[in-house]
């Protein structure tokens, strides 16, 4: 057997508020250092050789991801102003091709065939010509002008997120030799499609700064439009729907202040539009009616913890309230179109869409009444907005999936409220949804609230006990978790997971606190002091699936990342003892370190959610009890080694958000602890916190997470064929969900 890496040990001691903790692999943060590369790249062979065994598996489960997806696609064309916009993909390339072809007078999209281009259709970027000659590619920035005759493109290299952008002519224009680097994603152009604005971030990964460039000119003569001077705050920069103001948005976790100026005026200064207070949130849409009158909508949590909606005519000062607070209804956004507002809700821990028509007074009578939701497949699923850019439309385009539902994308008319199905996911190889099904369990946490589960399993797997679909037998299982930033983990389809469904693996989500699934007190209830209860939800849900049948721990694995790989390193050392295997993918382990630095990327902002360690001592000890890097106990009482499960942790050279270093100490520190583990890193050294760009190389790594899943938790499985891949004829249309 092949022996894993080890680094070298070499002390160095961090002091804070007394407390004296000593780093040996602090010097492993230097991707500089030839011997740190060395490192990583022992390690990526310690994995190679330890796994080869399954290279065979891989490579089956490989195949069957490509037989289920239609490599060849075109999405649903989406109308923006004269143009139906959409995206190919062809067998054998990485990237997309971005295309569109007029519009005409027809109201209806074009009918499409992946095979065959459509009359008038132009390509106006073919990602994959782009990148050539780069191992990583990927676009932050894809911008068409509102006059439709430029289109700027913003593209990164190396996964650093760091991105050059390029204006290209589209309508036999002169073309531009303009670039600009170190573009960030915030960015848009004005009304009048002559000035572009943009982002840069400064040494922290923070977008920081507004610019403004017009077209024609040297961007050495760029202007800066506006910095944001406090740390804790990140800029962005959008243009509203009805192409009438631009909005300059700075953010912390916690507070918000818009600044706006209108899209016609480009170079006028931005106007705060309510300057920032503490804890007070808020977003806006700029509305017109129908007889020219112009409004603001506001959606704010000021006297509304899951927030609520307000409007003021655009010159006077007094709001209104549109939409009152529904405590545990937590709304998401607020969406303005000609005579209609859209919210996206929350409701029992999913996302929903609800439509309210406006009349010719469109502020009078209770909205609320008058509006109407979305209706979706079975429960629990996720509905939510699509594409949907221009400002007058007679319908609304949303998406719609759940676990055993592959993504449909359909127009909902406005009018008649009836959904027309542009096109859903088509699975090749045949699926049949009455094979599988979904539900969701309700698990009581210590202190009395309610964490949501969603789960999807073959459906020969489970009886009917009381009303409620069980597992007939204990059985393999792979729980899901992030719980972190309020971000939501909707339930939703995916036919890579059909190589574990189909080997009789069961899959679920645990909604865990620290997520936004439930609302905004279901986030404030996982983060700064609270953060140790994500945690203890996941162990909790844990318990709970073997408690009541559904799997025991020598089947029960556990997945997440970012965040969510930090949420796996802390149930690591809470109960190693309820896990086969982990996948903690490019990990926040190493959090305490991480916090105590201002200079590396992001920690200033993210002082709000984690606590600030240097400034305040209990947030110093909250973040030292869990930081998993921090946490692990090698050794039981009685001296033995204690048992961890079989872990798979991945990293990115170039990663901006999650330091490459992270993940390879805490596999160090696990290895040297005296700690009964199996511990492998993969770390990609052309990519950054994403992994690789091309869907091929993303389809490998999934195929090497699957293989590991199986090997550890359903080993008999291995030699069998997913169910859904025999040459059965699959019906349906094609999808980008699994790309």
């Amino acid at each position: 057997m092949p022996q894993p890496p080890r680094a070298a040990r070499r002390p160095h001691a961090i002091t804070r508020h007394g407390d004296v903790r000593d780093d040996p692999y602090y010097w492993l943060m230097d991707r500089t250092d030839p011997e740190v590369l060395s490192v990583l790249r022992a390690e990526n062979d310690f994995l190679a050789e330890s796994l080869a065994d399954l290279a065979d598996v891989r490579e089956r489960i490989y195949d069957e991801i490509r037989q289920r997806i239609d490599e060849t696609d075109i999405s649903v064309p989406v109308r923006r102003g004269a143009w139906w916009y959409f995206e190919r993909t062809r067998e054998g390339l990485d990237y997309p091709l971005t295309c569109r072809v007029p519009a005409g007078d027809a109201d209806e999209p074009p009918a499409v065939d992946a095979h065959a281009a459509i009359p008038g259709e132009v390509v106006l970027l073919d990602e994959n010509h782009e990148a050539e000659g780069h191992e990583f590619y990927a676009v932050g920035v894809l911008e068409v002008s509102p006059d439709d005759r430029w289109l700027a493109v913003a593209s990164d290299t190396e996964g650093a997120e760091h991105h050059r952008l390029t204006f290209r002519a589209l309508l036999g224009q002169d073309p531009v030799d303009e670039q600009v680097d170190d573009v960030y994603y915030g960015a848009t152009w004005s009304g009048d499609s002559r000035v572009f604005f943009y982002t840069r971030v400064d040494a922290s990964m923070r977008p920081h700064q507004l610019w403004r460039h017009t077209l024609g000119t040297d961007p050495r003569d760029d202007v800066l439009v506006f910095e944001e001077g406090d740390p804790q705050f990140s800029l962005t920069v959008g243009r509203s729907r009805d192409n009438e103001v631009i909005v300059v948005v700075s953010s912390s976790s916690t507070t918000t202040e818009v600044r706006w100026l209108p899209a016609l005026d480009p170079t006028a200064e931005p106007e705060v539009f309510e300057p920032r207070r503490t804890g007070i949130e808020y977003a806006l849409e700029h509305v017109v009616d129908a007889h020219g009158r112009r409004y603001w909508l506001k959606l704010t949590n000021e006297g509304a913890t899951d927030f609520r909606v307000l409007v003021r005519d655009a010159s006077e000062a007094t709001w209104r309230e549109l939409i009152a607070h529904r405590p545990g209804t937590r709304i998401d956004g607020v969406e303005a179109f000609a005579g209609t507002l859209v919210l996206a809700e929350r409701l029992e821990g999913s996302e929903a869409v609800r439509i309210i028509p406006l009349g010719e007074d469109p502020w009078e009578g209770d909205l609320l009444a008058r509006s109407w939701l979305v209706e979706g497949p079975e429960q629990p699923s996720t509905i939510g907005l699509g594409a949907n850019p221009n400002y007058v439309t007679p319908s609304l385009r949303v998406g719609l999936t759940s676990l055993v539902t592959p993504y449909l994308i359909g127009d909902v008319d406005l009018a008649t409220r009836a959904i027309v199905v542009r096109k859903q996911q088509r699975v090749r190889g045949g699926y049949d949804p009455t094979h599988y099904a979904t539900g969701r369990l309700w698990v009581d946490a210590s202190d009395g609230q309610r964490i949501p589960v969603s789960w999807v399993a073959r459906r020969e797997l489970l009886e009917d006990r009381d009303g409620q679909l069980r597992p007939r037998v204990p059985g393999p299982l792979l729980l899901y978790g992030y719980g972190s930033y309020e971000i939501s983990i909707d339930p939703g389809f995916s036919s890579i997971r059909l190589s574990l469904l189909d080997r009789g693996v069961i899959f679920a989500i645990a909604h865990v606190r620290g997520g936004g699934e439930m609302g905004r007190a279901w986030y404030e209830m996982g983060r700064l002091a609270q953060k140790p209860t994500t945690f203890s939800d996941f162990v909790t849900v844990a318990r709970h699936l073997v408690a009541a049948g559904w799997t025991d721990p020598p089947r029960l694995a556990a997945r997440g990342g970012s965040a969510g790989g930090l949420l796996m390193g802390a149930v690591m050392n809470e109960a190693p003892e309820l896990w086969r295997a982990v996948v903690a993918e490019v990990p926040f382990v190493d959090v305490l370190t991480t916090m105590l630095d201002p200079t590396l990327p992001l920690t200033i902002g993210e002082w709000e959610e984690w606590g600030d360690p240097d400034a305040d001592p209990r947030a110093y000890r909250t973040i030292r009890s869990y930081s998993p890097y921090d946490n692990i106990r090698g050794r039981e009482s009685d001296g033995t080694a204690r048992p961890y499960p079989r872990l798979l942790a991945t990293g990115g050279l170039n990663d901006s958000r999650v330091g490459f270093w992270e993940p390879a100490k805490w596999v160090q520190a696990l290895r040297a602890s005296g700690a009964d583990v199996e511990a492998y890193l993969k770390t990609e050294m052309g990519a950054g916190h994403g992994g690789p760009s091309g869907r091929y190389d993303a389809w490998r790594d999934e195929a090497l997470v699957t293989a590991f899943v199986l090997d550890s938790i359903a080993p008999a499985s291995l030699g069998l064929a997913g169910a859904s891949v025999p040459d059965r004829q699959g019906d349906g249309g094609g999808s980008d969900d699994d790309r």
